[in-house]
């Protein structure tokens, strides 16, 4: 199972950045997609995750402004992120969760400047 992230950089607060993860290995249709960040200094969270059938949990914190989104042909997961905010400066991390266990892509840099 890898997981490759994309799309990370740089914005300005109120500015939009999209992240993507593009999936390979098998069980994809079972696998809960999902995006963490970890601040420094802070504990990773969940910032969105979405079924298989487009069920989707979104954190308080980015709800109205974060929408996570799958493609089950080509396996890949995108977080469009609207509306930045310069707390939401962090390293994000795909996550695939399959049954109990957890995937982990390399993490991807986003820095909002305000």
């Amino acid at each position: 199972v890898q997981l490759q992230a994309s799309g990370g950089g740089s914005a300005q607060a109120g500015g939009s950045l999209r992240l993507s993860c593009a999936a390979s290995g098998g069980a994809f249709r079972t696998s809960v997609m999902g995006w963490y960040r970890q601040a420094p200094g802070k504990d990773r969270d969940l910032v969105a995750s979405i079924t298989y059938d487009h069920d989707v949990t979104t954190a308080d914190a980015v709800k109205g402004r974060f929408t996570i989104s799958r493609d089950n042909i080509k396996k890949i997961v995108y977080l469009q992120m609207n509306s930045l905010k310069p707390e939401d400066t962090a390293v994000y991390y795909c996550n695939r969760r399959w049954r109990d266990i957890n995937f982990w892509g390399k993490g991807t840099l986003v820095t909002v400047s305000s």
